[in-house]
């Protein structure tokens, strides 16, 4: 890219929660675009947080450098107030600015038993679900606001799974994961609410069927040969790389008329038609169109006219 090319030159962007997936995509396509990006997580090069996966934080900063942008790496969990305080006072001693804030902590792959009643599911891993995606946002939103709202056009994205309409119509897994994946929702309203009126804007989007570190995984496929678990799934045509989101994301920081979107619920296959973007294969899948048109009204797998 050129100069010209990168409209956050000189921007800088917190997107915690960025070890793997979403938050990882979306951390690179900012650099990308010429951000500086502050990337966290609980997983570095020399301690593994309980997922016990390969991905750190540092290869991501590392993938938002080699994008274009600045990445900078800082260990830190969400659930320890005195740790977002010190990394937000970080940014303010090394900037003196924060221009976009994407709150994309989860972490609760794992701990989600699918379909079980609330009686069933494991009441120690259900709190922690909700503390992981609930918790975690709240403490950020306390430090991070107030050096957001200093200069005006500050960004905030809230990042969930579902769209407002289609989580308002269908029960998602189990009431922990129903409640975690919700609430995101409503803190976009409130923070469009509370920093609206300070000149920011806040958003809530959600990816569509992210072909994430651990979905491949769990398919036992690669991004090279993703396409290979559709026999076991079909449906899995429509999934979208997490540079999807991502774009949708830098897209939505470079509009100088973001604010048009405030307190809305967007996803990245909407955003991709409103800005032209493309996934990483030249594709725009629509995801949660297509679940409703297609897989939740029992078709067969066709992804023709949705990507």
């Amino acid at each position: 890219m050129t100069q010209t090319d990168r409209p956050l030159t000189g921007k800088v962007a917190l997107v915690a929660g960025a070890t793997r997936g979403a938050g990882r995509g979306i951390a690179v396509e900012l650099g990308a675009a010429g951000a500086t990006v502050y990337v966290t997580g609980r997983t570095t090069r020399t301690r593994q947080s309980e997922y016990g996966r390969p991905e750190t934080i540092e290869d991501t900063a590392d993938l938002v450098t080699a994008a274009g942008g600045t990445g900078i790496a800082v260990p830190t969990d969400h659930l320890v107030p005195e740790q977002v305080e010190r990394l937000v006072d970080r940014i303010r001693a090394e900037h003196g600015r924060l221009d976009v804030l994407v709150n994309d902590i989860w972490g609760g792959e794992y701990l989600t038993g699918w379909d079980k009643p609330v009686w069933e599911h494991s009441l120690t891993d259900g709190l922690r679900i909700l503390r992981l995606a609930i918790d975690t946002h709240l403490v950020t939103a306390h430090h991070a606001f107030p050096l957001l709202i200093e200069r005006p056009g500050g960004l905030v994205v809230e990042v969930t799974d579902g769209t407002a309409d289609y989580n308002a119509e269908n029960y998602r897994l189990n009431a922990f994961y129903d409640l975690a994946k919700v609430a995101p929702i409503r803190l976009a309203r409130s923070w469009a609410h509370e920093l609206g009126p300070r000149g920011a804007t806040a958003v809530v989007i959600t990816p569509g069927w992210l072909r994430s570190e651990i979905m491949l995984h769990e398919f036992g496929v690669t991004e090279e040969n993703w396409r290979d678990a559709c026999a076991k799934q079909p449906h899995f045509a429509i999934s979208e790389t997490p540079r999807f989101v991502g774009r949708a994301v830098a897209a939505l920081a470079a509009d100088p008329d973001r604010n048009r979107w405030q307190g809305q619920s967007l996803s990245s296959g909407g955003l991709a038609k409103e800005y032209g973007f493309t996934d990483l294969d030249g594709s725009q899948p629509d995801a949660w169109r297509y679940l409703v048109e297609v897989q939740d009204a029992g078709k067969p797998a066709d992804v023709t006219g949705y990507r």
